[in-house]
């Protein structure tokens, strides 16, 4: 596994730390997520999806709005076929709501594929 890009993002006192990873197999992403839980230890959810092959997974970590959703839309509209997102929250203080969160997650989650991608945002 090899990470290609990674963000900072803050909405309302939210930090929203975004991974972008280029993985091998699907045991990838639980080595990932240590990896993540000791990084980032004040994150209540630590979302995630992955795209090995057909093989698609995602996990909302608890979270409303279900983000791990979200993040496997943005593996496939990226066409990022052997990849895995990882988004930790930390929460900020202030409730998203459930639009707010998903919309959060997206932004994040966006943001890191363009930036692995070298290219500008597109604003879509």
């Amino acid at each position: 596994m090899e990470e290609l890009a990674a963000i900072k993002f803050a909405e309302q006192r939210s930090r929203f730390f975004a991974h972008l990873y280029k993985i091998d197999s699907a045991e990838d992403i639980e080595n990932l997520l240590k990896a993540h839980r000791r990084m980032y230890k004040k994150a209540n959810h630590h979302c995630w999806a992955m795209r090995l092959g057909s093989e698609e997974k995602s996990k909302d970590d608890g979270e409303v709005g279900h983000p791990g959703k979200v993040l496997a839309e943005i593996l496939k509209k990226h066409k990022l076929e052997s990849h895995a997102l990882i988004v930790s929250r930390v929460f900020g203080g202030v409730k998203l709501g459930v639009g707010g969160v998903s919309r959060a997650f997206r932004e994040a989650g966006e943001a890191v594929c363009v930036q692995a991608s070298g290219k500008e945002p597109s604003g879509d």
